[in-house]
């Protein structure tokens, strides 16, 4: 059982965590008042949108690989 979560969770945390480091450095729209916008006018930026909704599905998955990790070690 510790072998399957190991192989699951291992590449998916790899290439999870190396698609959030590709959608903050390359997919980051280049306004400089990113920062200025509010949720409520992300359809507005089609840009900002897609790069919000990227960031958090990468970074939901390197979550999971994280958490199968943490249980196939307990386990």
């Amino acid at each position: 059982m510790d072998t399957v979560l190991y192989i699951i969770a291992g590449p998916l945390f790899l290439i999870s965590i190396t698609a959030y480091f590709y959608v903050k450095l390359r997919l980051r729209p280049d306004d400089s008042d990113l920062d200025d916008y509010y949720h409520e006018f992300e359809d507005q930026q089609p840009g900002y949108a897609r790069y919000a909704k990227w960031s958090a599905i990468t970074f939901a998955g390197a979550v999971v690989g994280v958490l199968l990790m943490f249980v196939a070690a307990v386990i």
